[in-house]
C-alpha cells in the first residue's frame, strides 16, 4: 500500500512511468472483464485502450474511497457499457437455427471470439470458468446492465455496494439484476462446466484427446472422427452461420468440405478450453497457412462440439505462427 501510495502520488503528478506501474498488476485481469463484456478479444484491446485513457486523465479524481482496482473497474465497466450499446450482440451460431446450406458468411461482427489462455492473468480453474465459451455466450444474452453486475459480483467478487457503485445503481436494483442474469445463464450453461470436466481427466487423456482429434482430422479419417464425438455433438465454424448436429449431419459436412483440403494441426488452448490450430496447405505458398483455431467443448471423454472459429487474424495472439513450410 506504501508503494501504491507513492506511485499515485508520482502518477497525479504526471509521471507516466509511475503510472504504468500501478497499472501493470492489473491489465491482464482488465482485458479478461472486456473480453466477458464485449464476447470479443478485438473490442477488449480497442475498450483497454480507452480504459486507460480515461484512467490518466480521470486520476487526480481518485480520492481513495475505494480501492485502486475497485475505481478501474469502475471505469473499465463503464467503457465496455458505451462499446456493446452500439454494436451487435455477440452470439455463437449455435444460438440460432441452422441456416440454409448455402448461406454465406455474415460480415458484420456479431460473434463471439475465442480468448487465448496465455493472455488470462493466472491459470486458476475459476478463472479459466469465467472465460468458458458457454459462459462467456450466455453472458451475451443478458441486458448489458445485468451482464456487468454478473460478472462483478459473481466472477469478480466484488460486493454488492461495490457493484452498485460502478454501475451508478443502487444496492437493491443490483441485487435484482443479479436475480435475473442467474436465472437466464443457469438456463444456458451445461450442469458442469469444462474446468470440472477437464479435471476429472488426466493430463495424458487430454493429450491423447487433443492428438486423436488433429491426427484424424490429418488423416481423412471420417470413422475415427465421428468415434470421438458425442451422438449430439455440434459443429460450427464463424463467421459462417451453418452449424451441423449429430454423427450424420457432420460427416456429411466434412466429406464435402474440410476434409477435402490438406491439413496440419497445432495443439492451442482457449477459454479455459481444449483448442487447436488448424493449418490448411496452400498450393501457391506451397506452406500449411493458418486458418482456424478449434476450441474443443467436452462432455465425458467425448467431444460434444466443435468451435471452429475462421480467422486468419487470431494466429497471433495465440503465439501460433501464421503458416509453416511442409508436404500435403
Amino acid at each position: 500500500m506504501e508503494d501504491q501510495t507513492v506511485l499515485l502520488d508520482a502518477a497525479r503528478g504526471g509521471d507516466e512511468h509511475a503510472f504504468r506501474d500501478l497499472l501493470e498488476p492489473h491489465q491482464r485481469e482488465l482485458h479478461v472483464h472486456c473480453y466477458r463484456m464485449t464476447g470479443s478479444v478485438h473490442d477488449a484491446d480497442d475498450v483497454l485502450q480507452e480504459v486507460l485513457l480515461r484512467a490518466w486523465r480521470s486520476l487526480t479524481k481518485f480520492e481513495g474511497r475505494s480501492s485502486f482496482r475497485a475505481w478501474l473497474y469502475r471505469i473499465a465497466t463503464n467503457a465496455c457499457l458505451t462499446a456493446v450499446s452500439s454494436r451487435s450482440k455477440r452470439a455463437l451460431p449455435t444460438d440460432f437455427a441452422a441456416p440454409p446450406e448455402d448461406a454465406g458468411p455474415v460480415t458484420e461482427s456479431v460473434w463471439l471470439e475465442p480468448y487465448p489462455d496465455q493472455l488470462l492473468p493466472d491459470a486458476s480453474y475459476e478463472q479459466r470458468e469465467g472465460v468458458e465459451l458457454a459462459f462467456v455466450a450466455a453472458l451475451q444474452h443478458l441486458p448489458a446492465n445485468q451482464r456487468a453486475a454478473l460478472i462483478l459480483r459473481e466472477v469478480l467478487g466484488f460486493s454488492a455496494k461495490e457493484v452498485a457503485d460502478a454501475l451508478g445503481a443502487t444496492t437493491a436494483a443490483v441485487n435484482s439484476a443479479l436475480q435475473h442474469a442467474r436465472k437466464a445463464v443457469a438456463e444456458r450453461v451445461p450442469d458442469r462446466s469444462q474446468q470440472a470436466t477437464l479435471r476429472a481427466l488426466d493430463d495424458e487423456k487430454l493429450r491423447a484427446i487433443v492428438a486423436d482429434y488433429t491426427r484424424a482430422l490429418e488423416r481423412h479419417d471420417i470413422d475415427a472422427i465421428v468415434s470421438m464425438l458425442a451422438e449430439d455433438a455440434t459443429w460450427s465454424m464463424p463467421p459462417l452461420p451453418q452449424w451441423y448436429r449429430g454423427h450424420e449431419a457432420i460427416t456429411a459436412f466434412l466429406l464435402r468440405g474440410p476434409l477435402t483440403e490438406g491439413w496440419r494441426h497445432i495443439p492451442t488452448s482457449a477459454n479455459g478450453q481444449l483448442a487447436v490450430g488448424c493449418y490448411m496447405w496452400d498450393e501457391e505458398r506451397q506452406a500449411f497457412v493458418g486458418q482456424v483455431i478449434d476450441v474443443l467443448t467436452v462432455r465425458g471423454t467425448e467431444i460434444a462440439s466443435i468451435t471452429a472459429f475462421i480467422d486468419t487474424e487470431l494466429f497471433p495472439r495465440f503465439d501460433l505462427p501464421k503458416e509453416f513450410p511442409g508436404e500435403r
